[in-house]
């Protein structure tokens, strides 16, 4: 059964960084059955894509974050991570790590609906 925690959410002030973890269980990454990816959902706002990466190493970010967030994935770990810097008010938002099973070559991807696994999420708030 796939299990994903999140963690190191947290507050920081604006230009500040903070690296979230996703570790995943029920599933071995590194053979590449499933797909990860990074949202968020802001108060009042819809869950929207952050970032997504195969086991390829092949990752997209939404245009929000391009340049400002890196995701990677320790394979030993089977721990995925989103490294975010020069983090703004607009970042603030629960984070959440999902999963979904890699069909057909489509991963990378930021399609909501797609992803059929989910953690609990991990807060991140940016005071200006």
């Amino acid at each position: 059964q796939v299990h994903l925690v999140e963690s190191g959410g947290g507050s920081v002030q604006a230009g500040g960084s903070l690296r979230l973890s996703c570790a995943a269980s029920g599933f071995t990454y590194s053979q590449g059955i499933y797909c990860m990816g990074w949202f968020r959902q802001a108060p009042g706002k819809e869950r929207e894509g952050v970032a997504s990466i195969n086991v390829d190493g092949s990752t997209i970010y939404a245009d929000s974050v391009k340049g400002r967030f890196t995701v990677s994935v320790d394979n030993a770990k089977n721990t995925i991570y989103l490294q975010m810097n020069s983090l703004n008010p607009e970042d603030t938002a629960m984070y959440y790590c999902a999963a979904k099973r890699n069909d057909g070559g489509s991963c990378p991807v930021l399609v909501l609906g797609w992803y059929g696994y989910w953690g609990q999420g991990t807060q991140v708030t940016v005071s200006s």
